[in-house]
């Protein structure tokens, strides 16, 4: 009789070897379906009537305005993250759009319950105002320093990590001066002629954020930015 150990050995070596080239072919595939699975959409600001429609709110406003434009349903309160949240789909991938609950500099409490903390969230988009940023101007960024920005260095803290998509909305004046009593600035509401090119700018993220979930954050970038 004929031993089959040889036989067995042989086949074993090879499934072996066979699944490890098949892993290795496979990982970085399981990696980008899981990358995609779902995408979390926070906008920064601060809570509450007194605060609505105001310069340090414009992430907000901007996560509202694409809630709506997607047909997503109204916003619910979350108790684990203490935020509002709404939930669709943006093509076949699943979107959540979370306001914090909480004051701006405390803003990472939430992303920290959304978020798994990993080293790089690709997943994750922040969306913030920016006193740097002319209003009209937006800047699409991924991976970058907080630049000063108390809810943003919140969300750093909480997540562990820098590397996420940042969508930072112009607040300043066109003349680029700096007012000379900046909080008061920041929490004063948008005038009227403000809001309407704010609307325009709610318009121009929101197409930003339907290409970045559906296509990539680079074109995204190249066509918004």
């Amino acid at each position: 009789m004929i031993s089959q150990k040889p036989f067995l050995f042989c086949v074993s070596a090879l499934s072996s070897i066979t699944i490890f080239k098949l892993y290795a072919c496979l990982k970085p595939a399981a990696i980008a379906v899981k990358m995609t699975v779902m995408k979390t959409i926070l906008g920064l600001g601060n809570p509450g009537p007194e605060y609505e429609n105001t310069r340090h709110n414009a992430g907000r406003m901007v996560v509202k305005y694409f809630a709506k434009e997607n047909d997503f349903p109204g916003f619910e309160f979350d108790k684990k993250s203490n935020s509002l949240v709404s939930e669709g789909k943006i093509g076949k991938v699943k979107t959540v759009a979370a306001l914090p609950e909480t004051l701006m500099n405390k803003s990472g409490n939430a992303a920290a319950k959304l978020m798994k903390p990993r080293k790089e969230l690709p997943d994750l988009m922040v969306i913030h105002d920016d006193l740097d940023l002319h209003l009209g101007k937006v800047k699409i960024s991924y991976g970058k320093n907080s630049g000063g920005h108390k809810g943003v260095e919140s969300v750093m803290r909480a997540v562990k990590t820098k590397n996420f998509v940042r969508i930072r909305v112009g607040i300043s004046s066109a003349s680029g001066r700096k007012p000379p009593d900046i909080l008061k600035f920041i929490i004063g509401k948008f005038k009227p002629e403000e809001e309407k090119i704010l609307k325009k700018v709610c318009k121009k993220i929101s197409e930003a954020l339907y290409t970045m979930i559906t296509e990539s954050l680079e074109k995204a970038m190249s066509q918004f930015n």
